[in-house]
């Protein structure tokens, strides 16, 4: 635990590590109290494209918890930004909601549903039959498909629901072609967050609730990877996996020394 409280750079999911739906997660605030205090550069990083980082931040703030916009990354901004360097000015059809919408647009993609360069796939509480359709005709005319994270679900108030990879699947099924995925583990998506702390990966912890995105992209960034059991993973699940965390805690509240 020394070791982890020494860093100068911390990570962290959100979903399952910071709240649950609308319902923080006990011991965030002594959290993020504890990081502010110890003047420790932190980001707050989720694969879900739904929301906006100034949404995130209103979000928090309706729980009590005061965090400024330049401390939130989502994997909407890590696939805009993807797109912008790939192939700047295209166009896109998209499914998901405005957090997608949203960072698209700031980089100057276009939405056009008839002979786009792309169809990117977020998450969306609409999705529907036509969506598919669309999706399979565009990518079999030649669109590259591009998905915002490989999450297959993601917690909830209640349970779990489907995420990003659920609504890819069926696209990926009748086109025979795999979606390149951005969000975690996906390297590019943690280097930028690095870069947005400016903190050596030695020198920060990657910390999350899930075993395949969070703490896989942990170790193959070169951070310190520690899982917290207050999202989908338990002790049982973590023998899933070829490869463990450096450390598991019960949730982040155990951090503050």
């Amino acid at each position: 635990m020394e070791q982890l409280r020494q860093k100068k750079g911390f990570i962290c999911d959100m979903d399952g590590v910071i709240y649950h739906g609308n319902q923080i997660l006990p011991g965030v605030k002594e959290f993020i109290e504890w990081l502010k205090k110890e003047e420790k550069q932190f980001l707050f990083l989720t694969n879900s494209s739904y929301r906006s980082p100034k949404e995130l931040q209103k979000k928090l703030e309706r729980m009590g918890l005061e965090v400024g916009e330049e401390h939130f990354y989502t994997s909407a901004l890590a696939t805009a930004r993807f797109l912008q360097n790939q192939s700047p000015g295209c166009t896109a059809y998209v499914i998901g909601e405005h957090g997608l919408y949203n960072a698209l647009y700031d980089v100057g993609i276009t939405i056009n549903d008839v002979d786009p360069e792309y169809v990117v796939v977020g998450e969306t509480e609409s999705y529907r039959y036509e969506h598919i359709l669309k999706a399979m005709t565009l990518v079999n005319r030649g669109a590259k498909l591009i998905a915002t994270n490989p999450d297959l679900t993601g917690p909830v108030e209640g349970g779990i629901a489907p995420a990003c990879r659920a609504f890819v699947a069926p696209i990926e099924a009748t086109t025979g072609k795999q979606a390149y995925y951005v969000g975690k583990p996906n390297p590019l998506m943690m280097r930028t967050g690095l870069q947005m702390l400016g903190v050596h990966s030695s020198e920060t912890a990657m910390i999350g609730d899930r075993m395949d995105t969070d703490i896989v992209a942990g170790i193959e960034s070169g951070m310190d990877p520690i899982l917290v059991l207050s999202g989908v993973s338990t002790r049982e699940t973590i023998e899933n996996f070829p490869y463990r965390p450096r450390l598991v805690l019960g949730g982040v509240g155990e951090i503050p020394g």
